[in-house]
């Protein structure tokens, strides 16, 4: 399985999850460049955003006029999450983190699998350390990797580090697959301590779904950090093995 054949599928998730429908539907998508499936995807995106924006700026600007704590309420129990998710972009920033912070964490994660993080980063990199974590919590709990994916290129690398805290080997292996910048994996990864970076790879032994994803890894390691990984493939399932010591040599 090649390199761009696995990003294709990593796209295909996400693109599935925004038009709502089932990975395998998209299945014939499988071969088209994985930029242009991005693209299609941001731009299905946008224009659902888009949808309605005069009515939801008149809302972002009435909001201002509601105390923080009273808007809380009502966003978590009038608006829901999509509402919110759309209204989340339009809002100033700091007024934004103050709300987002008065929400559970079970609702952050619904607003955030609504959310368009790249018209909220000012926001979500805002948000109470303590507060991402607990929702990358729910998140993991959920299984929402496409969420969590989309995430990580938006929160400064001390919230990252303690986030993943909260997400087990397989669950990291899951959420790179689905990265919205696969240039950040190298860097994800070198949050972690060694020892468990180094451990990475053995979830797929008990896991053989969990091969693609760390394949997938694998081709957005630097040089350097592949080479840490090459005394430990012998523990690997043959298969595997072969194809990630190919990498890696």
């Amino acid at each position: 399985m090649t390199g761009p054949n696995l990003a294709a599928q990593g796209e295909i998730l996400k693109l599935a999850r925004v038009l709502g429908t089932e990975p395998e539907r998209l299945a014939y998508l499988a071969r088209v460049d994985p930029a242009e499936l991005r693209a299609l995807r941001e731009s299905i995106t946008d224009t659902l955003f888009d949808a309605n924006l005069y009515v939801l700026q008149r809302m972002a600007l009435a909001s201002r006029l509601v105390p923080a704590p009273v808007l809380a309420k009502i966003a978590e129990k009038v608006f829901g999450p999509l509402l919110c998710a759309r209204i989340a972009g339009l809002v100033d920033a700091s007024r934004g983190v103050d709300v987002a912070k008065r929400l559970s964490p079970r609702f952050l994660a619904e607003v955030a699998a609504e959310l368009d993080p790249r018209r909220a980063s000012a926001i979500i990199s805002g948000i109470p350390l303590g507060t991402v974590v607990e929702v990358a919590a729910e998140l993991v709990r959920r299984e929402d990797w496409i969420t969590l994916g989309r995430f990580v290129g938006h929160l400064p690398d001390p919230t990252v580090r303690e986030a993943l805290r909260v997400i087990d080997d397989a669950a990291l292996l899951r959420v790179a697959f689905v990265l919205d910048d696969k240039s950040r994996i190298d860097h994800v990864v070198g949050l972690l301590p060694e020892k468990r970076f180094i451990g990475l790879l053995r979830v797929t032994v008990t896991d053989p779904e969990l091969a693609p994803p760390a394949l997938d890894m694998l081709t957005h390691l630097s040089p350097a950090r592949r080479q840490v990984l090459l005394p430990f493939l012998d523990t690997l399932p043959e298969s595997l093995r072969a194809q990630a010591q190919a990498m890696i040599k």
